[in-house]
């Protein structure tokens, strides 16, 4: 196990709770086999009939992968980062179809690799604190994680609006999406948790229940009709359903309203030749099955840090911090469809790929 991964069985519920706040509760490899190993354990453990997966600290539920890790693996040609995204990926698949009730409480920030430990729970709580993203194309990569599989199944365009700006949203954006089941504030939140605790469950069901019965009553205080993404609607699906990247940001352009100037404004500082890529990724994602999806991700990954901007970007954002990425091309018009299509080639024989054992 790790020092920061916290487990913890009470009452018939199995608690995961990540305890690296001082990096956002990023997660390492370490991190990815400790969630791994626990999950394994509680499945084959009849005194154990639900579990329930949160971050510490009060700022993050997790902020993602280690991002600083992936850039110095990557310049180091460490096989670890490879072996990273396998078991992380394993590991997202595994909370997908996991046989007992998975409860993920998103509190704070929950980004990249924290949707990945989310999006496949039973129950996905959201906060006033929440601020979820797919934030990838802002540093050279595409949304993993199972990204392009959650993605591609929310209504209308919004998985492109999402995967392609990489935008911050929160509970009610979330709750509208279908990327969370319900709202509870923080504090009752923490109440929750606590009469979890005190409790002792004999089934799933009764672990269902009693946060059922607790988000019933907060359901008034976050109407997702309210949302941004449900005001922008119409907007999103008219401009994100376009055939290509190129015809998505003359659209939003030639607009003068103040969404399609931020969205512009936000498309164009992403890595060009990333948003073609996320774009084909989603698309493809919407008839694939998730076991499927997944293969096609580290397919796509293997080659983000070996031929795409995986490096350059990461090291812009958290490395030299200068904010100033060298993408290439640099230039939307620039991106060939060949370079696109080829991240969607794998290296493996299908039957040699590493995550060929996922099964629906």
């Amino acid at each position: 196990m790790t020092e920061f991964v916290a487990t913890e069985v009470v009452g018939g519920v199995g608690y995961l709770t990540l305890t690296r706040p001082q990096a956002l509760n990023a997660l390492s490899l370490d991190m990815v086999r400790a969630l791994t190993q626990a999950l394994d354990q509680w499945a084959a453990d009849p005194g154990v009939v639900a579990v329930v997966v949160a971050g510490a600290g009060g700022k993050a539920f997790c902020a993602g992968g280690d991002i600083r890790f992936f850039h110095q693996a990557a310049l180091a040609g460490d096989p670890t980062l490879d072996q990273f995204f396998v078991e992380e990926y394993a590991l997202n698949h595994k909370i997908h179809r996991y046989p007992k009730p998975y409860i993920a409480l998103m509190d704070g920030v929950v980004m990249g690799g924290g949707m990945g430990i989310s999006q496949g729970a039973r129950r996905r709580l959201v906060t006033e604190r929440t601020k979820m993203a797919m934030p990838e194309t802002n540093i050279g990569l595409f949304p993993d994680v199972g990204g392009g599989w959650f993605l591609a199944r929310t209504p209308g365009r919004l998985g492109e609006y999402l995967g392609l700006t990489g935008n911050v949203i929160h509970a009610a954006d979330a709750l509208y999406a279908g990327l969370a089941d319900a709202f509870v504030p923080s504090n009752a939140l923490a109440e929750l948790v606590a009469s979890l605790r005190a409790g002792n469950f004999a089934s799933g069901d009764e672990v269902l229940a009693a946060i059922d019965a607790c988000s019933a009553g907060h359901r008034a205080a976050c109407d997702p009709a309210a949302s941004m993404l449900a005001r922008q609607r119409e907007a999103i699906d008219g401009t994100f359903g376009a055939a290509t990247v190129q015809q998505i940001v003359a659209i939003v352009s030639d607009a003068s309203d103040d969404w399609s100037a931020q969205t512009a404004a936000a498309l164009r500082t992403r890595s060009p030749l990333m948003l073609c890529v996320t774009l084909e990724q989603i698309r493809r994602a919407r008839t694939m099955a998730l076991e499927d999806e997944l293969r096609m991700e580290l397919d796509m990954m293997h080659d983000v840090f070996r031929y795409g901007d995986g490096v350059e970007g990461i090291r812009a954002l958290a490395i030299d911090k200068d904010h100033g990425p060298k993408w290439r091309p640099a230039r939307l018009d620039e991106v060939e469809r060949n370079k696109v299509l080829a991240f969607f080639d794998s290296p493996w024989r299908a039957e040699a790929h590493p995550l060929a054992g996922l099964q629906a």
